[in-house]
C-alpha cells in the first residue's frame, strides 16, 4: 500500500446548504485531507449545486427534502456507481443514516466511523418521540459495529460510544475537531470590528453562536444576564442563530426586563462569524448536554478570543488546556453569571488574544488535525 490512499466520505449534507457541526467538519476534512496524502471523494443529500461547491469532490445523491426511501435507495446507487469507478482504500462513515444503505456495497472495504454525536438522543432533546429514537439508536449499533476504527471529537464522546453503543474502546481514536485558523484570524482591532458591526465601543459584548434549541443552554445564558446586569450595568449580550425556541427566548428578555441587554442577531454566514468574535470580549457556551466538541469554542479562540464554557461533554477538553479559568465551575444561570461577572471584573483570568491565537493554530488548524484523521485511515487499513 502507498502512502497515498483514496477515501470515500459519507457526509449528510454540505455545509454552503444546510450549515451544521457535522457538515462544516465533513466539509474541513474534505478540503484539508488530500495534501494529507488522502484523496477524497464523497457524498451527500443536497442540491445539484454541491458539486461545483466543493470543486468536483463531492456529489449529491438525492436532496435534503426527498422522500427517505428515495434519498436511502440513492444513497446506495451513488455509493455504487461510485465504487465501480474506482475501489476506495477506506470508507468514511459521518452519518449512520446514509452510511447504512452502502454497507453491502463496501464490505470488502474497511470503515472508519467519524462519531459526530449520539444522533437519536440529539432527536430526543429536539422533541422527537421515543419510537424514533429506538430506531435510530439500532441503525447508528449497526452502523458503528462494522467499523474497523472509530474517531470521535473527545474522550466524553468516546465514553458514551463505548458505553451507549458498546463499541470495543480499543478501536476508538480522540481527534478534535478543526477551523481554518487564518480565516477567523481578521486582523482587526476590537475598535475596528464593533465599528463595521455598528456594535457600541463602551460597552462589555459577550457572543454566543448555537441553534436556539434547549441543550444549547441559552435560556441559562439569559438568565445569567439578569445578574451580570447588576453587577455590569452596560453589559451586552449577542446571540447568532435560529432555532424553535426563538420566541420563547425572546419572552424570556423581555420579561426579564433586559432588551437593552440581550440582542437577537438570527442567522449569521459563516463568512460574517470571524468579525463577530473580533468584536466580542468574550464567548460564551452555555450547553447543558450532548456536546462532544464545539467547533465555535476553536473558532473563538482563532479570532483571539477568549471563551468561557460550561464543564459539560469535551467542551472542558477543549479549552482547559490553555486555561482552566475558560471552564465554568457548572451550569445554570448562578454559575454562568457569577463566571462572567468574574471575567469581565477582572478577577477570573483568561487568556490575551495573541494566546488564543497560538493555542488554536497548534492544536485544532486544519493541517494539524487531516493529519491526525489520516493516520487513523492507514491505520484502518493496515488493521483490516
Amino acid at each position: 500500500m502507498s502512502t497515498q490512499i483514496d477515501s470515500l466520505q459519507i457526509g449528510m449534507h454540505w455545509f454552503g446548504e444546510r450549515p451544521g457541526g457535522l457538515d462544516r467538519m465533513f466539509m474541513e476534512l474534505v478540503e484539508s485531507l488530500p495534501a494529507q496524502g488522502v484523496n477524497v471523494r464523497g457524498l451527500v443529500a443536497g442540491s445539484d449545486g454541491v458539486e461545483k461547491a466543493s470543486g468536483g469532490t463531492v456529489q449529491s445523491f438525492a436532496t435534503a427534502d426527498s422522500r427517505l426511501g428515495r434519498r436511502l435507495w440513492a444513497a446506495r446507487a451513488l455509493s455504487s456507481r461510485l465504487k465501480r469507478a474506482r475501489k476506495p482504500d477506506v470508507v468514511a462513515a459521518h452519518f449512520a443514516l446514509y452510511t447504512a444503505p452502502t454497507t453491502g456495497v463496501f464490505s470488502g472495504v474497511p470503515r472508519v466511523v467519524h462519531f459526530h454525536g449520539p444522533w437519536a438522543d440529539e432527536s430526543i432533546q429536539a422533541g422527537g418521540k421515543a419510537f424514533a429514537r429506538g430506531v435510530r439508536r439500532s441503525l447508528e449499533r449497526f452502523v458503528y459495529r462494522g467499523g474497523t476504527r472509530h474517531i470521535v471529537l473527545s474522550q466524553a464522546f468516546g465514553q458514551i460510544l463505548h458505553t451507549q453503543y458498546r463499541i470495543h474502546e480499543d478501536s476508538i481514536r480522540v481527534v478534535p475537531g478543526c477551523v481554518d485558523v487564518a480565516r477567523f484570524d481578521t486582523g482587526l482591532a476590537k475598535r475596528d470590528a464593533r465599528a463595521s458591526l455598528g456594535l457600541p465601543q463602551d460597552r462589555p459584548v459577550l457572543f454566543c453562536v448555537r441553534r436556539l434549541v434547549w441543550r444549547m443552554g441559552i435560556e441559562d445564558l439569559i438568565d445569567a444576564m439578569y445578574l451580570i446586569r447588576q453587577a455590569v450595568p452596560d453589559a451586552l449580550l449577542a446571540i447568532a442563530g435560529r432555532g424553535p425556541l426563538e420566541a420563547n427566548l425572546r419572552a424570556r428578555v423581555a420579561a426579564r426586563g433586559l432588551e437593552d441587554h440581550v440582542k437577537f442577531l438570527g442567522f449569521v454566514p459563516d463568512s460574517a462569524l470571524p468579525m463577530w468574535y473580533a468584536a466580542a470580549d468574550m464567548t460564551v457556551v452555555p450547553t447543558v448536554a450532548l456536546e462532544g466538541f464545539g467547533l465555535t469554542t476553536i473558532e473563538s479562540l482563532a479570532s483571539g478570543t477568549p471563551v468561557l464554557v460550561t464543564p459539560v461533554g469535551g467542551l472542558p477538553e477543549a479549552v482547559a488546556p490553555l486555561s482552566p479559568d475558560l471552564v465554568l465551575s457548572s451550569g445554570g444561570f448562578h454559575a454562568i453569571g457569577s463566571g462572567i461577572i468574574e471575567a469581565l471584573r477582572g478577577t477570573r483570568t483568561l487568556p490575551d488574544a495573541a494566546a488564543c491565537r497560538a493555542y488554536a493554530r497548534a492544536h485544532f488548524d486544519r493541517p494539524v488535525v487531516a493529519a491526525q484523521v489520516a493516520g487513523v485511515y492507514h491505520e484502518a487499513i493496515e488493521a483490516f
